[in-house]
């Protein structure tokens, strides 16, 4: 006997969004961010618009250089920090340090290189996203 329209299983299709965790989100900007200053550096050294030993042209001395590695390792902190501090707590840290950076990337404006404006200006929609993912959590 053939089967018939009532004895078929009956389908049921769902549509699934799948939520991604605001802390992987905020992980994903951080590395984001963390690549377009990198990125920038390594195209400062091809494009010629270095000296090694110097900073912005003059000589820089240990003191300077520990303070770019630290502005450096603020995004690699931020990935570690957005996956391990408690909310709110990384929340708050995530805002005050995205408009930190800003506020730091402002001051140098404009660069030498239109390259180095144009990494910079993607810097601060990236951080744009930081701060409009930690300001609509939450929790």
């Amino acid at each position: 006997m053939p089967a018939t329209e009532e004895d078929q299983p009956v389908m049921t299709t769902q549509s699934t969004v799948a939520t991604v965790d605001v802390r992987i989100i905020l992980a994903g900007l951080w590395t984001a961010l963390m690549l377009i200053y990198l990125l920038g550096d390594v195209l400062r050294i091809f494009a010629g618009d270095f000296e090694p030993g110097r900073m912005q042209g003059q000589a820089a001395g240990q003191w300077m250089w520990l303070v770019a590695a630290a502005v450096m390792l603020v995004p690699i902190a931020m990935i570690v920090l957005s996956l391990m501090l408690p909310y709110p707590a990384i929340r708050w840290v995530s805002l005050a340090t995205s408009a930190f950076l800003v506020l730091f990337n402002l001051v140098g404006l404009p660069y030498k290189g239109l390259y180095d404006n144009a990494l910079i200006a993607v810097s601060f929609i990236v951080n744009g996203l930081i701060i409009w993912q930690a300001w609509r959590w939450d929790g």
